[in-house]
C-alpha cells in the first residue's frame, strides 16, 4: 500500500471504529443516561432506538446521496453532524434535547458509515489489498465493542456519562481537519435517482413499530406494519429502490436475511437486558458492567478470527444453524439469573460462549445472504443484509424490553424477555433449517 492509502485506511477506519464503540459506550451508561434526564426504566430504549431508528431508516437514501453529490463530501458532512450532536448530548439536562441529540447521532451514522465503507472499497483497486482493508474493518467493527465497553465504563465511572457523548467531538474534529489533505474528492454520478418515498414510508413504518414495542400499542403496531407495508410496495415499483426486494426471491438470500433479523434483533436486546439486570438488580456501577461486557467483547474479537475458516471448511448452512443455536442456547441458562453477586458465575461465561456464537452465526449469515448470487447482484444482496442488520438493531431492544414490562418485578420481567428471545431464535433455527436446503450452499472457497 502507498503512504496515502495507509491514511485513508486510518481515517476511515478510524470512524467506523468510533462509530461501533458508541453503542457500547452508552449501552454501558444508559441506565445512568436515562435517570440523569429524568427518564423512567421503561423508557431507557428510546436512549437507543432514537439512535438507532434513523441510522438504520436513512443509511440506504444517504449512501445514494453520496453517489449524487460527493462520498466525501457526505463524509465530511456526516463527521461535522456528529461532532455537533455529541456535543448537544454532552450538554443536555432534559431529556427531549438528549433524544434529540441521539437522533441526529442516528442521522450522522447514516451520512458517515455508507460514505466510509464505499470510499474505503474505491481506494483500492486490487482486490487483494482491497480484502485486507475490509478484513481490518470487520476487526475493527468488533474491537469496537470491547474498546466501547471497557472505555466507556471507565469514561462513566471515573468522570461522568456526559463524557460517552464528549469523546466523539475531539475524534470527529481530527478526522473531519485531515481527511480532505488525504481523501480525494470521488467521482460524482448524474445517473443517480433518489426513493424519497420508500424512504419516507420505510423510515415512519419504523418508527411507529417501535413507538407500538415500547408504548404496547397494538394500533401503532398495526399502523407501523401498514407504512411497512406500503414501503415494500414502493420498492417494487420503483425505477430506483432502495432495496432490491426481488433479491429475495433467491432461497440463500431470503434465509440469510432471516437469519441476519434474528441474530441482530435478539443480541441487541440481550445486551440491553444484561445491562438492565447489572446497573438495576444487581446495582453494579458503570466501570464494573464495562467490565463485564469486556468478556465476551473478547469472544468476539476471537470468533471473527476464526469463524471465516470454519464457515469455509464446513458449509454456511450448519455453521450458521449451530452458531444460532449457540447464541440462543446459552442466553437460556441467563432465565436462572437471581438477585445475588454469586450470578456473576453463570452470566459471564454464559455471555462468553453466547457471543461466540453470535460472531460466528454474523459470518455465516453473512456468507448465506450473498451466495447463489450472480456477480453482478452481489452489491444489492449486500445492501439488503446491511438494511436487515440496521433494522434489527432498531426492532431488538424496544420488542424484548416490551415483554419486560409485562412483569411489574424487574428480575422477573427480565427473565421473562430472556425466554422470548431463546423462542424467537429457536424457531428461526427451525424455519432456516427448513427454508435453505444443504445443497443450496456449498463451503466458501
Amino acid at each position: 500500500m502507498t503512504r496515502r492509502q495507509r491514511l485513508v485506511i486510518v481515517l476511515l477506519l478510524g470512524a467506523n471504529f468510533m462509530l461501533s464503540a458508541d453503542f457500547s459506550i452508552l449501552n454501558v451508561a444508559l441506565p445512568e443516561v436515562g435517570r440523569a434526564v429524568g427518564l423512567k426504566v421503561s423508557d431507557f430504549p428510546w436512549v437507543a432506538t432514537s439512535f438507532a431508528l434513523p441510522a438504520a431508516g436513512l443509511s440506504l437514501l444517504f449512501g445514494r446521496l453520496g453517489d449524487l453529490y460527493g462520498l466525501r463530501r457526505m463524509f465530511l458532512i456526516g463527521l461535522a453532524l456528529l461532532a455537533a450532536s455529541s456535543l448537544l448530548g454532552g450538554i443536555a439536562s432534559g431529556a427531549v434535547v438528549l433524544l434529540a441529540a441521539r437522533a441526529l447521532q442516528g442521522v450522522a451514522t447514516a451520512m458517515t458509515g455508507p460514505a466510509a465503507l464505499a470510499l474505503l472499497i474505491t481506494t483500492f483497486t486490487d482486490e487483494r489489498q482491497r480484502a485486507r482493508a475490509l478484513g481490518l474493518n470487520g476487526a475493527l467493527l468488533s474491537g469496537g465493542f470491547t474498546f466501547g465497553a471497557l472505555v466507556g465504563g471507565m469514561l462513566v465511572g471515573v468522570l461522568s456519562w456526559r463524557w460517552a457523548f464528549l469523546i466523539n467531538v475531539p475524534t470527529a474534529l481530527i478526522i473531519l481537519v485531515v481527511t480532505p489533505a488525504v481523501i480525494h474528492a470521488a467521482h460524482v454520478r448524474g445517473d443517480v435517482r433518489l426513493d424519497v418515498p420508500g424512504a419516507i414510508s420505510g423510515t415512519l413504518g419504523l418508527v411507529v413499530v417501535v413507538f407500538g414495542f415500547t408504548e404496547q400499542s397494538a394500533a401503532a403496531l398495526a399502523a407501523g406494519a401498514m407504512l411497512l407495508g406500503l414501503f415494500l410496495w414502493i420498492e417494487r415499483h420503483t425505477p430506483a429502490p432502495l432495496v432490491a426486494i426481488e433479491m429475495l426471491a433467491w432461497p440463500s438470500v431470503r434465509w440469510g436475511n432471516v437469519a441476519v433479523l434474528t441474530i441482530f434483533s435478539m443480541e441487541a436486546g440481550l445486551i440491553y437486558l444484561v445491562t438492565i439486570y447489572l446497573q438495576e438488580v444487581l446495582h453494579l456501577g458503570p466501570f464494573a458492567t464495562g467490565l463485564v461486557f469486556g468478556v465476551p467483547g473478547l469472544a468476539s474479537v476471537v470468533a471473527g478470527i476464526v469463524a471465516g475458516r470454519v464457515v469455509a471448511r464446513r458449509g454456511a448452512r450448519p455453521v450458521l444453524l449451530a452458531a444460532l443455536l449457540v447464541q440462543g442456547g446459552f442466553t437460556a441458562p441467563l432465565i436462572l439469573l437471581g438477585s445475588q453477586p454469586n450470578s456473576m458465575w453463570l452470566l459471564i461465561p454464559a455471555l462468553f460462549v453466547g457471543f461466540f456464537g453470535h460472531i460466528t452465526a454474523v459470518v455465516a449469515a453473512t456468507v448465506a445472504a450473498t451466495s447463489e448470487v450472480p456477480e453482478a447482484s452481489k452489491g444489492f444482496a449486500s445492501g439488503l443484509m446491511t438494511t436487515s442488520q440496521r433494522v434489527a438493531s432498531t426492532i431488538g431492544i424496544p420488542a424484548l424490553a416490551a415483554a419486560m414490562a409485562i412483569r411489574a418485578d424487574l428480575l422477573r420481567g427480565i427473565h421473562l424477555a430472556l425466554a422470548v428471545d431463546v423462542l424467537i431464535t429457536v424457531t428461526a433455527v427451525v424455519l432456516i433449517a427448513v427454508g435453505l436446503k444443504p445443497s443450496r450452499l456449498p463451503t466458501t472457497k
